[in-house]
């Protein structure tokens, strides 16, 4: 692989290190690499009692974190010969955190960095505050038009659709001039003599009365970041079907945000099946360059009995792409 001797390769909340030719008695310190709102750098040092500093760069906000960091000879292995968990580390520019390390280093090794929970102090004493990625609410820029756009669908205020979700669960009222804005399938519906603009209902049996409800918060700007996480899957399929290329990408950038080793294989099914480039990426590094396949064997193996095929020979490309490169 072609990579700078200083170059940390990242995903979501993955930092990996590969260190080549780090001669005896010698120093080396990596390029910044973001993690979750931080740059972030590493130090190692290989000498009789060696040394490895993880410290941000300088910011207003002064991060706790939970980590586990590894020293490892290959991928392949993925055994490591040195092995660390800390939990809620204040970790200053100036201090950082350091592990010393009481054998010489061999001259080929990887650091890797699983990053699992961030928090940030509080500079009044206070209780820290965890990070937690939500830029798609902050999109939205315009409070009080949004406070009206909400009224109008929770007060039913001159609605002129309704959206059936099955019999058993009830309807919904909305308004076609929010949904045409937003859907150019919806819009489709409303300008041609379909049954849905005829009947003025539209019938979605797909999703659940709670899920089409936080759809249509989206889409009227009031959902909020926990419900979003409770139905994100269902909203993806929303999106998918009615072409609201914003939830898609909405979806897509949470989704990223925590990949981890339960839901991997999942989430690279459903970056295949809705053709979400980012998140297969994501999915494939967290896999193979990370060596995170090799922690999920008995999964692995199932997956390999039921995804698509043209999925898995990618995969196994991207597995012996890498091997090659080590």
């Amino acid at each position: 692989m072609n990579q700078s001797l200083y170059t940390v390769q990242t995903t979501s909340r993955l930092a990996q290190w590969t260190i080549r030719n780090l001669p005896s008695s010698s120093y080396r310190k990596s390029d910044p690499f973001r993690i979750a709102i931080w740059n972030w750098h590493l130090s190692v040092e290989n000498n009789r009692v060696s040394c490895l500093k993880l410290y941000p760069q300088f910011s207003n906000l002064t991060p706790i974190v939970s980590f586990n960091i590894r020293f490892l000879t290959s991928l392949r292995h993925h055994k490591p010969f040195a092995h660390s968990e800390i939990k809620d580390k204040l970790l200053s520019n100036t201090e950082g955190f350091v592990w010393l390390i009481e054998v010489p280093l061999p001259s080929n090794f990887i650091i890797h960095i699983d990053f699992l929970h961030f928090k940030t102090a509080s500079p009044n004493g206070e209780e820290p505050c965890s990070i937690c990625p939500s830029r798609f609410l902050e999109q939205r820029s315009n409070a009080t038009a949004l406070d009206s756009l909400g009224r109008m669908l929770t007060q039913s205020i001159h609605t002129d659709i309704t959206i059936n979700v099955d019999d058993s669960h009830g309807s919904i009222k909305a308004h076609r001039a929010v949904l045409a804005a937003q859907s150019p399938v919806f819009r489709s519906m409303f300008s041609h003599n379909l049954k849905e603009n005829h009947h003025s209902t539209i019938n979605i049996s797909d999703m659940s009365i709670e899920a089409t409800q936080s759809f249509l918060n989206y889409l009227y700007g009031t959902i909020k970041h926990e419900e979003f996480l409770t139905h994100r899957m269902a909203l993806l399929h929303a999106a998918d079907k009615y072409d609201i290329y914003d939830l898609r990408e909405t979806c897509q950038e949470s989704l990223l945000q925590d990949i981890d080793a339960d839901n991997v294989l999942e989430r690279l099914q459903i970056a295949s099946l809705y053709q979400l480039p980012n998140l297969k990426t994501a999915c494939m590094n967290y896999l193979v360059k990370f060596g995170k396949i090799f922690d999920i064997r008995d999964d692995f193996t199932s997956f390999l009995q039921t995804a698509d095929r043209e999925l898995i020979s990618e995969l196994f490309h991207q597995i012996l792409d890498a091997w090659t490169g080590l």
